[in-house]
């Protein structure tokens, strides 16, 4: 939730037009994490102005439109300035050129306050300026901070808790005898005094041409873009002098430069830096980033970049990589589709593949993830997986569950993040953890991970992001290399997690003769997934036709399988509830007499997934008890089947193997959802209420 992003020049000239481009184009490549409202912050005619604020609520595009009329937007200050509240602003002149500068821009998804103009960030700590800040997470303490502030004197204008910080840091200053803190001490200061997670982007009058970047629980990473070959891969992080340890001698470490960006004879150079909370924002601009860590506080300025610990931990490496991202512009780009929900349903052909890639060779049989190549002793000794996950990502480990039941042997617990933290589950170290989720920052997820570290259990992660939090922190894991998904709504990313966890239960299976002859099954139905899914998306236009003829005006809808599809259920149930609005229920189809089937009459439409596995009479039976109800299912079945009722509404799919029929039969349920979404007049990438990475409580 929220997106940040900050823009840093040094000795290239750039006129204010550019510089508003740029933190425009950066906000819209993070339209997907959710949000509803934006705002851009940028320098002032002189160092001694007001930072320029421009705030929307809505989309960036209507930014844009405002930053087009050049006119900011009102302060909540100008009564306090005696300015007329209703006198237009003067225009601002969008020509002038800044041979440095810093910039920031936020996507604020509403926590603490409706959304509004004067709740829009950045947030500003007084009418001039002094401190400015754009935050994402929540301060779960800033009531205690402003009651603190108010007795002070100092005044708020807002109702967010971000505002708390930026008047705090003013208060820190002001409090300074003789104004002797560097802005990295001070931020330091603030951020000690924070409880709750997130990550911040701080601009101050008193310190030109510098930001300082924290993070905690919230991703945060900076791009580096100059034309000079930077001399080390990595940046040194500089710990508290205090913070050496005990008996530690000698000078604590300082350098003027950072070695990343010492030039050859010394002289400045010109560079630019990125902060963004994804990597899709600063693609365009470079492919060299550096990912912070949870309590790392860089600071940019002069063209060089520090990063310092809030306090110490040896459990973390004392430099940061500056990395090369792979991923390409084009990705992130809607290309010819209408939407980026439907884009990344058409992919899901080349997504499976790239996730099986180099790791399953199909003339032998056989897979091999180097990720967990080290760690398959260990997990094969383990009394229990333990499977943590949140939304799609928990219903994939549910779709799994069986298969590494059949072919490991080891108990297996599927818990939600959420519900797994609140009853302060036990956990063991001869527990093995495996954390899925797509963005690799879900906040529960991270926190439920953590759990398991602090109790000694072997920790996995299963991730889509490279470089995010659960990827750094998880001793192992598997990269599905799904790419860039930017829809709300997860389409690919679930397939890829299911192709993902099958591989690793086969890898696991692998030291088991007797289990053999089913994991070449398993690998050779994998070998005939992509071209099956081609066939489903194939089947689009008539897919199109029956959400229009039979779903559209519905207002409920129950979708029932059994066994190995009982996941496809509450995977498909959660796609049409989210993007198109409709309620939507998976059920197991074992459990139609114990209430569900109350609900069943000639009104109520019901999707039945009845492909061929050892249930399929048991979910006949299911099926005959619905339609002696007078019920009116539509039935998913595998396109060999004659048994089904010819006067039925039928979706024929490719038959493959029981465990990997759920990748097949899930396909036609997005594509059902995408298409409700459109006949409703949804957003259907960006749908209400919700947000992409789940990064707050």
């Amino acid at each position: 939730m929220c997106g940040i992003f900050a823009y840093c020049s040094y000795l290239v000239e750039k006129d204010r037009k550019y510089i508003c481009d740029v933190l425009c184009n950066g906000l819209a490549r993070q339209e997907y994490r959710g949000y509803d409202s934006a705002g851009i912050g940028i320098d002032g005619d002189s160092p001694d102005a007001p930072m320029i604020l421009f705030k929307n609520v809505g989309k960036v595009a209507g930014l844009r439109n405002q930053l087009e009329t050049g006119i900011p937007t009102p302060s909540p200050f100008d009564e306090e300035r005696s300015v007329d509240p209703n006198a237009q602003k003067p225009k601002t002149d969008m020509t002038r050129v800044f041979l440095s500068q810093t910039s920031m821009a936020h996507t604020r998804w509403a926590t603490h306050g409706v959304p509004a103009p004067s709740n829009c960030h950045p947030h500003v700590s007084d009418a001039m300026t002094e401190f400015s800040v754009v935050h994402n997470g929540i301060i779960t303490n800033y009531k205690e901070l402003k009651l603190v502030l108010l007795k002070r004197g100092y005044a708020f204008h807002t109702e967010t808790d971000t505002e708390a910080v930026a008047v705090l840091c003013k208060y820190v200053y002001d409090s300074q005898p003789h104004k002797r803190l560097s802005f990295t001490e001070l931020i330091k200061t603030v951020i000690k005094e924070l409880e709750g997670s997130f990550a911040f982007v701080f601009k101050s009058r008193h310190f030109p041409d510098e930001i300082v970047a924290a993070r905690r629980g919230s991703p945060l990473l900076i791009g580096v873009k100059t034309d000079r070959k930077l001399k080390v891969d990595f940046v040194d992080v500089e710990l508290p002098q205090d913070d050496r340890g005990p008996g530690a001698v000698g000078p604590k470490l300082r350098r003027s430069q950072s070695r990343a960006f010492l030039s050859e004879d010394g002289m400045p150079q010109p560079i630019e830096f990125f902060v963004a909370s994804d990597a899709a924002a600063v693609i365009e601009h470079t492919r060299r980033v550096l990912y912070l860590e949870d309590d790392d506080i860089a600071h940019i300025g002069e063209g060089e970049l520090h990063i310092h610990r809030l306090r110490r931990d040896d459990g973390l490496s004392s430099v940061r990589a500056i990395e090369h991202l792979e991923i390409e512009l084009a990705e992130i780009m809607k290309g010819q589709y209408s939407h980026f929900m439907q884009k990344e349903i058409y992919e899901q052909p080349e997504s499976v593949v790239n996730t099986m890639r180099g790791r399953v060779n199909f003339d032998t049989r056989s897979v091999m993830l180097g990720g967990l190549k080290a760690y398959l002793p260990v997990i094969r000794r383990g009394r229990r997986l333990l499977f943590v996950a949140c939304g799609t990502s928990y219903h994939s480990c549910i779709a799994a569950r069986p298969v590494f039941e059949e072919l490991t042997d080891i108990p297996v617990a599927v818990e939600l993040a959420s519900d797994f933290l609140d009853r302060r589950t036990p956990v063991f170290r001869d527990d093995v953890a495996i954390f899925v989720s797509q963005s690799g920052e879900t906040a529960d997820t991270i926190l439920a991970m953590r759990y398991c570290l602090e109790r000694g259990a072997l920790c996995l992660g299963v991730v889509n992001v490279v470089g995010s939090t659960l990827s750094r922190e998880t001793h192992s894991g598997v990269h599905i290399n799904a790419g860039p998904e930017i829809g709300v709504a997860s389409t690919k990313a679930y397939t890829s997690q299911y192709v993902a966890l099958v591989m690793i239960a086969v890898q696991l299976s692998d030291d088991s003769i007797s289990k053999t002859a089913r994991r070449q099954q398993i690998i050779d139905g994998l070998h005939d997934i992509p071209a099956q899914i081609r066939k489903i998306l194939a089947m689009d236009k008539a897919l199109q036709q029956l959400a229009k003829d039979t779903l559209a005006k519905e207002k409920s809808l129950l979708i029932m399988g059994r066994g190995y599809q009982y996941a496809t259920c509450l995977e498909g149930a959660l796609k049409i509830k989210e993007v198109s609005y409709m309620h939507s229920e998976g059920i197991l189809a074992g459990e139609l007499k114990h209430g569900p089937l109350a609900l069943v009459d000639e009104h109520l439409p019901v999707i039945f997934i009845m492909t061929r596995d050892s249930l399929y009479p048991k979910v006949q039976s299911a099926l005959a008890q619905v339609t002696a109800r007078k019920g009116q299912p539509i039935i998913i079945c595998n396109d060999d089947d004659d048994s089904v009722p010819e006067s039925a509404k039928v979706i024929r799919v490719p038959r493959t193997v029981d465990c990997l029929q759920g990748l097949i039969n899930v396909i036609p349920l997005q594509l059902l959802s995408y298409h409700l979404a459109i006949m409703n007049g949804v957003d259907v990438d960006f749908p209400r209420n919700l947000a992409k990475s789940v990064t707050t409580e």
